[in-house]
């Protein structure tokens, strides 16, 4: 690996390190080439969410969206050389080359993005899926295309659908930490038709649920929604080496404990964000590690079914 693409790699772990509040977790557990791959991926995606969560006018937003496209385009076709000025695509397009990643999934989060910055609000659990896919799901598959899988065609292709399954449980987790934040830059992600069902179309601007509202409810319902995902999803770590389904379990870990304390707490996530302390996102790392999580998933799973 040349000197240039080394320090690529050093600056999108960085970015890593510093931003992400709950991936880097997951990935110090993988070996140095895919702990690289990821992020270079995870570096890609934040410069995408940070155009579409600032402070532009939306016309420059898009513009710079498609910037990005047009960088992600250079990528696929293979005219990033080890020079380019641009660290970020100097990793990506190297972890394109050494890990099978489908980076149409990048095209996706992108449009993803650009329905933020459309404003775009979701009538059904089926609309809002689609958005939660573009955005999460292809970063599952994504992840998917660095940490391979041990089995055989047909548990790929499986693979492939648990990976953007979790990916969904994970983006529903987040919109419901983030419901008063969101609600606070004018944007609203929950169905409509959940919002009505509880009483909750008036939207949240304060550390008090809507007038009438039962927002315990609404949230408890989303809680089992995003619990089903997470069921579903975790049958991806069978599927991954041990390394691979530790990142994973650590990852997916963390947010079904935030998961647990907003199903314990309804109104916390009205009062300000939900998260956990830096020990115990570190706990859940070691115990993926280990694959306490992903047997103690399990035997939840099936005591819930019984």
């Amino acid at each position: 690996m040349s000197a240039p693409v080394l320090a690529a790699y050093s600056y999108c772990e960085a970015v890593t390190g510093q931003q992400a509040r709950n991936f880097a977790y997951g990935i110090r557990l993988l070996p140095t080439d895919k702990r690289n791959a990821m992020s270079a991926l995870y570096a890609f995606s934040r410069r995408v969410d940070d155009i579409g969560d600032g402070v532009l006018d939306p016309g420059v937003k898009q513009a710079r969206l498609e910037e990005t496209r047009a960088l992600l385009d250079r990528v696929r076709a293979g005219t990033v050389d080890d020079d380019d000025t641009d660290p970020v695509a100097v990793a990506l397009s190297d972890t394109a080359r050494r890990f099978p990643i489908p980076l149409e999934g990048l095209d996706e989060l992108i449009d993803g993005v650009l329905m933020d910055v459309r404003g775009e609000n979701y009538e059904t659990w089926d609309d809002l899926k689609v958005y939660c896919r573009c955005v999460a799901g292809a970063i599952g598959r994504l992840s998917l295309g660095v940490f391979g899988t041990q089995a055989g065609a047909r548990a790929t292709e499986r693979a492939g659908d648990y990976a953007d399954t979790l990916g969904l449980a994970l983006q529903l987790t987040n919109i419901l930490r983030d419901v008063r934040e969101d609600a606070a830059n004018g944007r609203t992600y929950l169905p409509s038709d959940d919002l009505a069902k509880f009483g909750c179309s008036a939207g949240f601007r304060g550390a008090t649920p809507p007038a009438g509202s039962d927002f315990t409810g609404l949230v408890h319902f989303e809680v089992r929604r995003a619990r089903a995902l997470f069921a579903e999803g975790y049958r991806l770590l069978p599927l991954l080496d041990r390394r691979s389904g530790a990142c994973v379990a650590a990852m997916a870990g963390i947010y079904r404990r935030l998961l647990d304390r907003i199903e314990r707490d309804p109104l916390a996530v009205l009062r300000g964000r939900v998260s956990l302390p830096g020990h115990e996102k570190a706990y859940v790392a070691v115990r993926g590690l280990s694959g306490l999580d992903a047997r103690t998933i399990s035997r939840t799973q099936v005591r819930r079914r019984v």
